[in-house]
């Protein structure tokens, strides 16, 4: 049974790793320089039960339609039960609702051919040449890791055949897990539900990259080397010292605090673990070097399209992506609609 469920999660952290989806998992947030090897003991504390959520950005156009934006962030606390009234409303008023922005994969692997797959997964998330994380990383950042992996994950040697990035996705998650913050959201979910009950159906903003041979891909990966000692240290980083952080963003987006909110929308590991993925010979071939700047340009597209064309349209955005300089609050500014932060 054990050897069953590793091997289902090696194929989980292949794909994710072909496709950088791991990255994508990982919270977009910067810590400050502080001296390596020094882990914050205190446990954060993150609020739970039910909470109102931020308010929302209003976008409108020379014709006074409005887009309705909800900022979301990720991780959240894992006991947090959403009270999403105000979200529910104006999805009940709207003519359209925008699925999120980003990229993500289609690969058509179904549940039996997934399986056998599986050994290729596994494969694609170790290190190309064989090698330990002992061997790949620098004897500072091994040191600060096995810290980490004793407080977080415990004894668990076939972590230490993981590629860095692989490696440092799974020492992410558990932290997280530790501190009360969870993997997934209830925003998705409740948007889902309010938009089926009005006859709506979340438009897809994503960019999808078609890969139409996973086996050939994850041979691909198998042999591609990944610059991703800088992720692995970013990661560590965080989970050293960020973690408190993390909870205040996911407290101030809980209970609606749009100063902290904004304070906090910034970036750290997620580039640096991208990057990693996407400058590899593996990612330049698939297309995957510019994904972050064609999300973009897909999202301004069909959000425009949206104004122009709906009285009132909602869309949800990650805060980091619609607050950080460039980032689409920018661009619509620049675009020539009026911005509304909420109160």
């Amino acid at each position: 049974m054990a050897n069953a469920v590793r091997a289902g999660k090696a194929l989980v952290w292949g794909v994710a790793l072909l496709f950088g989806g791991v990255a994508h998992a990982q919270a977009q947030t910067q810590v400050p320089a502080q001296a390596s090897g020094e882990v914050i003991d205190l446990a954060p504390v993150v609020v739970s039960g039910e909470q109102p959520g931020p308010g929302m950005w209003q976008v409108r156009n020379a014709q006074g339609h409005t887009l309705w934006i909800l900022g979301t962030v990720s991780p959240l606390p894992a006991k947090l039960t959403w009270r999403a009234d105000e979200v529910q409303a104006v999805i009940a008023s709207a003519q359209e609702v925008l699925g999120s922005p980003g990229w993500t994969l289609d690969a058509d692997v179904g549940f039996f051919r997934g399986l056998t797959l599986v050994p290729s997964a596994m494969k694609a998330a170790r290190d190309p040449d064989g090698r330990t994380l002992r061997e790949v990383l620098p004897p500072d950042l091994y040191a600060r890791w096995e810290v980490l992996k004793q407080r977080h994950i415990g004894r668990d040697g076939g972590i230490e055949k993981d590629r860095p990035l692989v490696a440092a996705t799974q020492l992410y998650a558990a932290a997280l897990k530790d501190v009360g913050l969870g993997r997934s959201s209830p925003v998705s979910r409740i948007v889902q539900k309010a938009s089926k009950a009005h006859g709506l159906t979340p438009v897809p903003t994503q960019v999808t990259i078609k890969i139409a041979d996973p086996r050939q891909a994850l041979k691909e990966v198998r042999g591609t080397a990944l610059q991703d000692v800088e992720c692995f240290r970013r990661t560590l980083d965080v989970v050293e010292h960020g973690l408190p952080l993390l909870a205040e963003r996911a407290n101030a987006w809980s209970v609606g605090d749009i100063e902290a909110l904004e304070r906090l929308a910034v970036k750290g590991q997620y580039l640096a673990c991208v990057d990693a993925v996407a400058n590899s010979d593996f990612g330049r071939r698939r297309g995957l070097t510019d994904v972050d700047a064609q999300a973009q340009r897909k999202w301004m597209t069909l959000a425009g399209e949206a104004l122009a064309r709906n009285a009132v349209t909602f869309a949800t955005v990650p805060v980091t992506s619609l607050l950080m300089p460039g980032g689409y609050a920018d661009q619509l500014r620049a675009r020539g609609y009026e911005v509304q932060a909420p109160e």
